[in-house]
C-alpha cells in the first residue's frame, strides 16, 4: 500500500511560482510512477505531469514549459515546480503512484493507470 501525502498549495497571484511536495508512505523503494493530476471545480481531473521511475518526464499540454516535476529518490518525494502560474490553473492538485498500472499510463497521463492517490492541495491563482 502507497499513501501519496500532497503539500505546499496555497493561495498566489498570476505570475508567480508555487512548488508542491508529495511524498508517498507505506511502501519503500521508489520502483514505480509518480504523477500530478488536478481537478477545478465542475471539470474533469486533468493530467498535469508524471515522471517514471527512471527520471522520465511528461507533461500535459497546458502546462508544457511553465511546469517541471522531479523526484528525489533519497527522500522518496515528487515536486511539481509551477512558474508563470495563471488564473485558469486554479485548481485541486493530487499526486498519484503507477505501482501495477501499465508503463505507457505515464506516458499518456490516463489516471486510469494509477493505484494510489493523494487527498489533493488546493492552489488558488488570483488574477
Amino acid at each position: 500500500q502507497v499513501q501519496p501525502v500532497e503539500s505546499g498549495g496555497g493561495l498566489v497571484q498570476a505570475g508567480d511560482s508555487l512548488r508542491l511536495s508529495c511524498a508517498p508512505s507505506g511502501r519503500a523503494g521508489s520502483r514505480y510512477g509518480m504523477g500530478w493530476f488536478r481537478q477545478a471545480p465542475g471539470k474533469g481531473r486533468e493530467f498535469v505531469a508524471t515522471i517514471n521511475w527512471s527520471g522520465n518526464a511528461y507533461y500535459g499540454d497546458s502546462v508544457k514549459g511553465r511546469f517541471a516535476i522531479s523526484r528525489d529518490d533519497a527522500s522518496n518525494t515528487v515536486y511539481l515546480q509551477m512558474n508563470s502560474l495563471k488564473p485558469e490553473d486554479t485548481a485541486v492538485y493530487y499526486c498519484a503512484a503507477s505501482v501495477y498500472g501499465p508503463h505507457d499510463a505515464l506516458e499518456r497521463g490516463d489516471p486510469r493507470g494509477f493505484d494510489y492517490w493523494g487527498r489533493g492541495t488546493q492552489v488558488t491563482v488570483s488574477s
